[in-house]
This record gives C-alpha cells, sequence and structure tokens, in this order.
C-alpha cells in the first residue's frame, strides 16, 4: 500500500480578485505537466464577511497508475492537513491560520499584508480595525513559511489582477514540483491578459525568492506646503512661526481640510483655538497639544448634508469608484447613491431663521417629511443627480448661520475650555478629554447616539472633575465607543459610582 498524499492547496479570496481563476490555473498547470486534479470552492458571505475558499488536490498521474487505481480526493481543505495556503488578503490569511489549516510543521503560507477592512471594523464607533501587526506575528508564528508583501500594489503597479500576483509568489517560493517556465506556459494557454499578467507574476517571483517581510523605506519627514494664494500662505507661515515643529505636520493637514471643508477664514479660526491650546502645560512631546489639534480638526469638519453631498460629487471620488471597479475605457460607469435626510438635517443645512421656521411650521413641516419619508436613489453619474447635490454641496456658504453650525460651535467651545481648565491641573487627564470628541462623529442617527454617549460622558466628568484618573475616563471612553447604544457606558458608570 502507498503512502503518496496529495499536493494541498488552498487559496482565500475575496469576490473579483480571481481566485477561481487562480485555482484553474494551478489545475491546467497539474493536468498538462502530469498530475491529476481536482479543485472546489465554497463561497464566502457578501459584503466582507468571509472569502470563498478553493480547494486543489494535484496527485501525480504515474503514482496513481502504480497505485493501480484513481486516488480519491478531498473535496475541502482539513485543519493540519494542508501544504500550501495562498490569501489575498491579510485578515482571510488570519482567518486561515484561526481555522487551522496553517499548521508549523508543513504549511507555508503566501499573502498579500494589504487591508480590506471588514464590515464589524468599519461600522466601530472607535477605531474598529484589527492590528495588522498582531495578525502578521499570529501568522508568521503558526506557518512554516510565511512569504508576504503588499500584492495589491504590485498587481496595480503591473496593471493586472492579484490572482496572478500569488501565482508568481507560489512560483516563486519553490513548494510545487513544477518550474518557472511551466507556470508561465499556464497564463499563455489562458489566452486573456497575457502580457500584465505575465508583468505581475515576474514581480512577484521575484519577491519571493526573496522571501520576506514587505520592508517599506521609511519616508522623507513632509515638507512644509509652498501655496500660491497669499491667504493660504499666511496661514502655512503662521505654523510655522507660532507652533513647535512637531506639531506642524498636523496643523498642516488641518489647515487643509477646514480650507476645503469651508474656507481660509475657517481655517484662522482653528488656528486661532490651538493658539490657545499651545499656552497650556505640555511636555516635551506636545501630546496635548497635538491631540487637540488633531479632534479639534475633526470636530470644526463635521459632516452635515452640505459635506456629505461635496464629497460625493467630487472628481477624485469618480476616479477612486472606477477604479475599484476596475472601469475600462470605453465603458459606462452608473453610481447610485441611496439619500435619507431627515427633516432635522434639512434644517439644519439652511440659514438659521428659515431653518427654525421650517421645523416650527405646519402644513410644509408635513410636506417635507412626506417627500423624505422613503429615502432616494440618486445617480450622481446623471447630469440631473451631480446637479442636485452640487447644489446641495453649494449651500456650505450659509453653514455658518446655521442652527447645526451654533450647537457645535458650542459644543466644541466648552469642550476646549474643559481641556484648558483640566490642563492647569492634570495635563494627562487633558489629554484623554481631547480624544473624548472621537464620540462625535458621522450624520443622521450615528451622530445622534455618539453625541448622546459624549453628552452622558462629560456630565459624569463634570460630576467627578480632576479627581477622576485619567484611567478611568479612557475606560468610560472606550466604554463608550465599544456600543453606540450606551448600555456598556452604563454599566462602566454604575462600576465607578459615576452613573
Amino acid at each position: 500500500m502507498t503512502t503518496a498524499q496529495p499536493i494541498k492547496i488552498a487559496i482565500l479570496a475575496m469576490g473579483g480578485e480571481g481566485g477561481g481563476v487562480l485555482a484553474d490555473w494551478i489545475v491546467d498547470m497539474g493536468e498538462a505537466n502530469g498530475y491529476i486534479a481536482q479543485t472546489t470552492s465554497v463561497p464566502g458571505v457578501a459584503q466582507r464577511t468571509g472569502a470563498t475558499i478553493y480547494y486543489v488536490e494535484l496527485y501525480p498521474e504515474a503514482q496513481a497508475e502504480a497505485d493501480g487505481g484513481r486516488p480519491v480526493l478531498a473535496l475541502m481543505p482539513l485543519p493540519g492537513d494542508v501544504d500550501v495556503v495562498l490569501a489575498s488578503e491579510l485578515m482571510e490569511a488570519g482567518r486561515a491560520v484561526q481555522r487551522g489549516l496553517v499548521t508549523k510543521d508543513r504549511s507555508t503560507l503566501i499573502a498579500s499584508t494589504h487591508r480590506v477592512y471588514s464590515i464589524a471594523e468599519k461600522s466601530a464607533m472607535g477605531d474598529g480595525r484589527v492590528d495588522s501587526a498582531q495578525l502578521l506575528a499570529h501568522a508568521d508564528k503558526a506557518a512554516k513559511r510565511f512569504i508576504r508583501f503588499d500584492m495589491a500594489q504590485a498587481a496595480e503597479a503591473a496593471g493586472s489582477v492579484i490572482s496572478a500576483v500569488l501565482f508568481g509568489a507560489l512560483a516563486g517560493a519553490g513548494v510545487l514540483p513544477f518550474s518557472r517556465a511551466q507556470f508561465e506556459a499556464t497564463i499563455e494557454r489562458g489566452g486573456v491578459g497575457v502580457k500584465p499578467s505575465l508583468k505581475a507574476f515576474g514581480a512577484a517571483f521575484a519577491r519571493a525568492q526573496g522571501a520576506g517581510d514587505d520592508e517599506k523605506p521609511v519616508p522623507p519627514p513632509a515638507a512644509a506646503p509652498q501655496p500660491r494664494h497669499p491667504a493660504v500662505r499666511a496661514l502655512v507661515e503662521r505654523v510655522q512661526r507660532d507652533f513647535a515643529p512637531t506639531l506642524h505636520p498636523v496643523l498642516f493637514e488641518a489647515v487643509r481640510r477646514l480650507i476645503d471643508y469651508q474656507d481660509t477664514d475657517y481655517a484662522g479660526l482653528y488656528l486661532d483655538r490651538m493658539a490657545a491650546i499651545a499656552t497650556l502645560p505640555a511636555g516635551q512631546d506636545h501630546r496635548l497639544q497635538r491631540e487637540t489639534a488633531r479632534h479639534l480638526a475633526l470636530w470644526m469638519s463635521y459632516e452635515d448634508t452640505a459635506r456629505v453631498a461635496a464629497l460625493k460629487t467630487r472628481a477624485s471620488r469618480f476616479e477612486r469608484v472606477r477604479g475599484e471597479a476596475g472601469v475600462q475605457e470605453g465603458q459606462l460607469l452608473a453610481i447610485n447613491e441611496y439619500m435619507h435626510p431627515r427633516l432635522q438635517e434639512i434644517c439644519e443645512t439652511l440659514p438659521g431663521g428659515l431653518g427654525r421656521w421650517l421645523l416650527g411650521s405646519g402644513w410644509p413641516r408635513r410636506l417635507v417629511e412626506r417627500m423624505t419619508r422613503k429615502g432616494r436613489v440618486i445617480r450622481t453619474s446623471s447630469l440631473g443627480g451631480y446637479l442636485m447635490l452640487s447644489t446641495v454641496a453649494a449651500m456650505k456658504r450659509w453653514r455658518r448661520s446655521t442652527t447645526r453650525y451654533a450647537e457645535e460651535n458650542g459644543r466644541i467651545e466648552e469642550w476646549l475650555r474643559r481641556i484648558a481648565a483640566t490642563a492647569a491641573q492634570h495635563p494627562e487627564l487633558a489629554v484623554e478629554l481631547a480624544q473624548c470628541q472621537r464620540l462625535v462623529k458621522g450624520y443622521s442617527d450615528t451622530h445622534e447616539r455618539g453625541l448622546r454617549n459624549y453628552d452622558t460622558l462629560m456630565a459624569a466628568f463634570q460630576r467627578a472633575g480632576t479627581r477622576m484618573a485619567p484611567a478611568t475616563l479612557r475606560e468610560l471612553r472606550d466604554a463608550a465607543l465599544a456600543d453606540e447604544q450606551g448600555h456598556q457606558l452604563s454599566a462602566m458608570l454604575a462600576r465607578h459610582a459615576l452613573a
């Protein structure tokens, strides 16, 4: 009885990444070079909650003839029984490790280090991203050999798809009994996108031969912007003159963001506020000033309907969507946006007097509520849809006169006063207080829930004052970010006798 075993390969890839093509290439290469091959697939769930698993087994025909029959090949990978695992994204590599498909005694893991964030990561109120460094460490510890680099970037550079990069990395790893020429002949037999696929294959082959980490050169320090507009240049010079060099990168980005959001006067208001923060007690690392600068810029560029409309109609977004969808020259792209503004959001976008009148009116309010009850789908790639959202975006000129601006501005000023008062007695606590702005984000229901948690947390802070330990405020903030309904925050407040 023979003890020969098939070569077992598992591929984890998301939709549109060519996982099926990669599996077919491996099967075709095996069959063209004296191997019996079988492939199966188990579809994953849509919306980035799981990838499709393709499974390939290869068995030598000569060995099958010596055995006197056909081999029985498995339909699914089993934990601890896979020779090669290919993952098109870092989280999928982590899932392969979690499933037990990657083992220290036999598995070669080939994975891209780029991330496509899952729904849970993107919908978290705080930073819900899984730590990529931890994923890499676990994968490295679990695998016999771990080959990784940013394969999405390599595919883009070659004008190809990630499946060709994975195929090249597989060839470069040298774990299959096939030569580079046999790999390349497989791509040529496919007859589709041969030239870019071979280019991506070659680059990945070389990276895998050098086998290792995705090391990136450390970029040089960013140079100060050199704007031509006099008002913008004056803001840049003010940053350089009035603030510590360690704060310059975040301040330059904040000024750029706020000019894009409103205008140069609004960016000047930001620097006025930061000038007061710059006088507060701080260590050599200026951590309080840096955290306040970052979160103040985010708060001052809060998302209202004008901001959302502006982001959805800018040229860079259309280019990004075209790139992500892989639209070729001559193809048409349609972008449909689901819009469901509530009456309150509409009133907050209008000039203050008009918005307050509409909110307190009779039949005009009922008419607007009826028109917006079910929401609308707007095709921004059409002239009508684009002009409609462009008109909404242009309403930012009235932003300073709106009720929403008055409310957000009042909250910002109160937050800054709290930071200043706390920093005088407890700088570390002031840093944690500055980071509480993370709760106030998004728009519509998301903004309301975050603001409710923020108000609850600030009320507890007001009661405790500077007697509250920085670790306690951090713990309360993390609880608020973990649960948008506020249940975890309420439980934590009760635990600390702050309810």
